[in-house]
């Protein structure tokens, strides 16, 4: 059995830091997204897995160049233009072969485990399977109508539903789904759907099967969803104390977990957390911050204000800020730079 991972998004909501950087390589506590869903696959122990990216995220191709070596087998495979979900599964035809496969959209954090949905395609009456749960706001997801422990019918972000079962991107399949997407028309939104294949499946009396999930996922496309996947990634590392690398410094802080520092940096005199990452190779002195996410090599230091709900740039620095009120909430892109003489 092998994953497949979909990755080639462009990331305009998550603007100005995915203009640098691939959106699956986000991290999130630390971790690019695009290693969380390689992480689930090993985990259920699929080790072939194929990632579907635009031909220009060339960051994408170093980073999984510069992986550790384990015995995951990735292979990269191109899809120059983005014409939906269905499309990219379509550009992996020829590494699927007929095997059944796992599909995750490289956006998505899903804390649910893939077992269930691995174990539901290898069963030999089921063609496919979709992981789902409970939302306030059908219009915004996939939805999927059940009967009798089966999916009887899906839609894309319908404007009026009666279902208010998301499907949150993952799913299994057999090769059937291959032909289900030679058949299928572009969307009004000139995309192959998913939803669409999954529907041409069902219409022709295939059998679509589900896993219905409570536990937390995040599509982490917009900037508030990537603080809020950051929360609950924290939280569910360790909710009663701090994880700091051991060649990370600390002197004279006060950590409120959950926090995660990263490798190679220096904390002094600050006060840190909750609900803080910090990437590796920052520098913090004379800071308080919380519900803050800072990236690789942010030097930061004597800011009268509390920090919170803020995002750190990778290279940012910013020395001795003076602000008359009692917190501040700023987005920093990349190499900002903020002295004060």
């Amino acid at each position: 059995m092998k994953g497949l991972i979909l990755v080639a998004g462009k990331g305009t909501r998550l603007q100005p830091f995915s203009l640098s950087r691939a959106k699956t390589l986000i991290p999130v506590a630390n971790k690019p997204l695009l290693e969380y869903c390689i992480e689930s696959l090993k985990k259920i122990g699929i080790n072939e897995i194929g990632i579907v990216l635009n031909p220009a995220q060339k960051d994408i191709c170093e980073y999984i160049d510069h992986r550790p070596a384990d015995n995951t087998s990735i292979t990269l495979i191109y899809q120059p233009t983005a014409n939906g979900i269905g499309d990219a599964v379509k550009q992996a035809a020829d590494f699927l072969k007929t095997e059944p496969f796992i599909l995750l959209l490289g956006d998505n954090l899903i804390n649910e485990s893939l077992l269930s949905l691995k174990e539901t395609i290898l069963s030999s009456s089921i063609n496919g399977a979709v992981l789902i749960t409970k939302v306030s706001n059908p219009s915004d997801f996939g939805i999927a109508y059940v009967e009798n422990n089966q999916i009887i019918k899906v839609e894309e972000k319908p404007r009026n539903s009666a279902s208010n079962l998301a499907i949150i991107g993952a799913y299994a399949f057999d090769s059937n789904v291959l032909t289900a997407i030679n058949h299928i028309q572009p969307s009004s939104r000139g995309e192959y759907e998913i939803t669409d294949a999954i529907q041409w499946l069902i219409d022709h009396e295939y059998t679509i099967s589900y896993q219905m999930t409570n536990k937390e996922y995040s599509d982490v496309g917009t900037i508030e969803r990537w603080f809020e996947a950051n929360r609950w990634v924290l939280d569910s590392l360790n909710r009663s104390v701090e994880t700091a690398d051991p060649s990370t410094t600390i002197k004279n802080c006060k950590l409120i977990p959950p926090v995660h520092i990263d490798k190679n940096c220096v904390l002094t005199n600050s006060t840190i957390g909750p609900y803080v990452s910090v990437s590796q190779g920052a520098v913090i002195d004379n800071c308080r911050i919380q519900d803050s996410i800072v990236l690789e090599n942010v030097h930061v230091s004597d800011v009268s204000s509390l920090i919170t709900h803020s995002i750190f740039g990778k290279g940012t620095k910013i020395d001795k800020l003076n602000i008359e009120s009692a917190s501040i909430e700023c987005l920093f892109f990349d190499n900002t730079k903020i002295i004060s003489k």
